[in-house]
């Protein structure tokens, strides 16, 4: 996603085995749909990086410094896409827990409005 007009992911790391049987998805994600998906963003560095042994993986890093990691073990191609674009039109932010359900910057006196007011 663009913030004021600038992609925030930098670079995706694509990681894989080149005989594991979780890779499998990632092997064919690479030969038919990365291609295209790195014609679609020409900002974005795609990378692709090779780990024997281990299950394949999206890192995405922001420019803010923060990276997400997300797994696709024993996916398929189809299901690989929508990970590396939801990677990338992330803002790479943390996730904030809010701590109440309504937030807001003048909060009433009177406390929150529910429906099982007693008169």
């Amino acid at each position: 996603m663009a913030l004021r007009g600038v992609w925030q992911l930098n670079k995706l790391i694509v990681s894989y085995c080149d005989w594991g049987g979780s890779s499998r998805g990632v092997r064919a994600f690479m030969e038919s749909h990365l291609p295209a998906f790195k014609e679609i963003s020409p900002q974005l560095e795609v990378v692709t990086e090779l780990n024997r042994g281990q299950h394949p993986y999206l890192k995405g890093l922001y420019r803010n410094k923060n990276e997400r990691v997300v797994s696709v073990k024993n996916m398929t191609p189809e299901d690989i896409l929508p990970c590396a674009t939801r990677l990338r039109n992330s803002l790479g932010r943390k996730v904030v827990k809010l701590k109440t359900r309504h937030v807001t910057k003048h909060p009433s006196v009177q406390g929150t409005w529910t429906t099982e007011l007693k008169m």
